[in-house]
């Protein structure tokens, strides 16, 4: 019996989520059908409102094999898993003659543990041994939470920290949870037959679809001991996001805090020689890091290398020292000594690999006003590994609504280790495979929204170039003006939370409209307040560049403060600019203008989310409209009508106000 077309599956799947069915998804829907048939990779740009999810679950969900579905956000994995492929599998199910079963699957650090919680926490001596249930009616916070989790797991099903509403805080969730280093694995644990994260992996082995995370995804793919099942299809949702959470993934790191931790962890339970020799390389260390001054670091000094010689050596005799030495005296020994063999396995490796780092590693000093000081080490890039890992034994596609950068993919394709675009068939793609590089295609569906009507790019190029000063007194005018035009209903995205914070400050002085700041209020609230109300507007940072969705007239001004480079001193995004300069590259074109393209094109997604939106993207910055590159940086955001003229913006922005309090 021939299978189902995959427009007809897609009709069905549309018609059960009550959408409409728009010809981008149909294209994305038959082009990935095509990839996955042919074994092929594909990326894919699906502007916001396409649908793309159901343009990639349906012919998923058709072809038969396993597949992968990994996500950056919670939000979009909520969305798959509890919405999308339930109502898409049910619509598929006559069709296809099966049911596709579906399961999501995160890090073990996620789940709830019964051991942690029954047995309490490893504790360090000057933290003090308690027991947070020990009282019937706790009256700390942590205590509280922590009854709040006890009962909760008695009711639960997944022990998934998101299906725990309202939330309660880390330090309390760290108190129940364990990473996949301190677990004492099912065979050992007295806990195992009911373990949560054990019965996630054991769901995921029996799924067809698995949602994940793009952090599990790079652990699964660098770290060598698989955690996904076995899968012929993957699929990278918010693709715009990969490079960056598996740089996260792959960076070191060592801090005084964390290696005093280790010191406390493994003193009780190693000889009196092993536990002296930790000591003593913390206290170099320490003192070391007191003296550090944020900034990359090209070659390691003489003084860091002996103190990471030092710490790995001493880790080194402790992780021996573990297996041999026993105490009886230390309650719960085995779920102790597996978090300090955690800890310490952490620090001799860490320290190892900053001593025979190469010049495909960045290191470099960070200096946290809350946390103090940190020495990291990241890849210098990951294209070589996301090629390797990524691309062998399966297809992969990778979709966001924003992986065309100046017009094409190469830039993104570059960051993931793609060579320049290769259209299957072409002499490029036949080069491509020869060289043993994957081949790929790449696709744009576009968006149901009509930009050019609905929108506005507005680059105030009569303004001062930004400089290092945040109190730019002309820029603030004019962000003034331009929020009391539209009556509020502004979101405004800046490059740092210095400006945010000067912004806010000044324009609480000048109007009388409610200003939001991001860090005075979560997140979710902040947005759930702007989206309630027309006359409030939202200021902040990074997490707003991308985070935010609201759909209908109070979000009509969206405003970039500056073109969002990275910080100059920025010791990763510096060394790699200038290893793609040394290569005869252009770096800043390469890594700066790469970087602000991606932020600017998600910023200015933020603008139209639904068809009956219209409003105004407005980018402080004269460099948009004066630098070579202002160019490029355009033609990554969405197709809006174009202008520098002050006054014309101002008038639109009044009648779209007019006309939302007249609806």
């Amino acid at each position: 019996m021939s299978k189902p077309a995959v427009t007809e599956l897609l009709q069905a799947a549309v018609t059960a989520v009550k959408g409409t069915e728009r010809p981008g998804q149909a294209a994305m829907a038959e082009a990935v059908a095509e990839a996955v048939e042919d074994g092929r990779h594909l990326l894919v740009q699906a502007g916001t409102g396409t649908g793309k999810s159901l343009g990639y679950l349906v012919p998923a969900l058709a072809h038969g094999e396993r597949v992968v579905v990994a996500t950056a956000t919670l939000a979009l994995q909520r969305q798959l898993v509890e919405r999308d492929l339930p109502r898409t599998v049910e619509a598929l199910h006559p069709l296809l003659r099966r049911r596709p079963e579906f399961a999501m699957l995160k890090g073990r650090s996620n789940y709830l543990c019964l051991h942690r919680l029954h047995e309490g926490v490893p504790q360090e001596e000057e933290d003090g041994l308690f027991d947070p249930f020990e009282s019937a009616t706790p009256t700390s916070k942590l205590g509280k939470d922590l009854l709040r989790l006890r009962d909760w797991s008695d009711e639960t099903e997944t022990g998934d920290r998101d299906d725990l509403k309202p939330g309660v805080s880390d330090r309390a969730w760290g108190q129940v949870s364990v990473s996949s280093r301190e677990c004492l694995g099912a065979s050992k644990c007295a806990y195992g037959a009911e373990c949560f994260a054990e019965a996630a992996r054991e769901r995921a082995k029996l799924a067809d679809v698995i949602v994940t995370n793009h952090a599990l995804l790079a652990i699964d793919a660098i770290e060598g001991a698989p955690v996904l099942p076995g899968h012929e299809v993957l699929i990278v949702d918010e693709a715009h996001e990969l490079v960056s959470r598996v740089t996260g993934v792959a960076t070191g790191e060592l801090t005084p805090g964390s290696v005093g931790r280790a010191v406390r962890r493994v003193a009780k339970l190693v000889d009196e020689k092993a536990a002296d020799q930790l000591q003593t390389a913390s206290e170099t260390f320490e003192r070391l890091m007191e003296l550090a001054l944020p900034g990359r670091l090209e070659a390691v000094p003489e003084d860091l290398e002996y103190a990471l010689m030092a710490l790995r050596d001493a880790g080194r005799s402790c992780l021996s020292a573990l297996g041999n030495t026993r105490d009886s005296s230390v309650q719960d020994e085995d779920a102790v000594r597996k978090q300090a063999k955690a800890a310490i396995e952490n620090i001799h490796d860490v320290a190892e690999r900053i001593l025979e780092h190469s010049e495909f590693d960045v290191l470099w000093y960070e200096r946290h006003e809350r946390y103090g000081a940190s020495l990291r080490v990241a890849p210098l890039s990951v294209s070589g590994l996301l090629r390797e890992k990524l691309f062998t034994d399966r297809s992969v596609i990778l979709t966001s609504a924003t992986l065309k950068l100046g017009g094409d993919f190469n830039g993104v394709g570059a960051s993931l280790g793609l060579a320049p675009e290769g259209i299957r068939g072409t002499e490029a793609a036949e080069k491509s495979a020869d060289d043993g590089l994957p081949v790929w295609s790449g696709l744009d569906v576009g968006s149901p929204f009509d930009y050019r009507k609905q929108g506005i790019l507005y680059v105030a190029g009569h303004l001062n170039p930004p400089g290092r000063d945040v109190q730019r007194s002309d820029m603030l005018d004019e962000l003034a003006e331009l929020v009391e035009a539209a009556g509020g209903r502004t979101l405004g995205l800046f490059s740092s939370m210095r400006g945010a914070r000067a912004a806010a400050e000044e324009l609480r002085g000048r109007l009388g409209l409610p200003i939001l700041l991001q860090g005075e209020e979560t997140l979710g609230e902040l947005i759930r307040r702007f989206a309630e109300d027309a006359e409030t507007c939202l200021f902040g940072t990074l997490s707003l560049w991308q985070g935010v969705d609201v759909p209908g007239p109070n979000c009509q001004l969206v405003v970039m403060d500056r073109v969002p480079f990275p910080r100059p001193d920025d010791p990763l995004m510096s060394a790699r600019q200038k290893a793609v300069e040394e290569s005869g590259g252009n770096g800043f074109m390469a890594v700066a203008a790469t970087h602000a393209a991606l932020l600017m094109a998600q910023g200015a997604g933020r603008l139209v989310r639904a068809t009956g939106d219209r409003g105004v993207v407005a980018v402080l910055d004269p460099r948009l409209q004066r630098a070579r590159y202002g160019g490029f940086l355009r033609t990554s955001m969405p197709d809006f009508w174009y202008t520098t003229d002050r006054n014309q913006v101002r008038r639109s922005l009044s009648a779209i106000d007019e006309a939302a309090k007249k609806a």
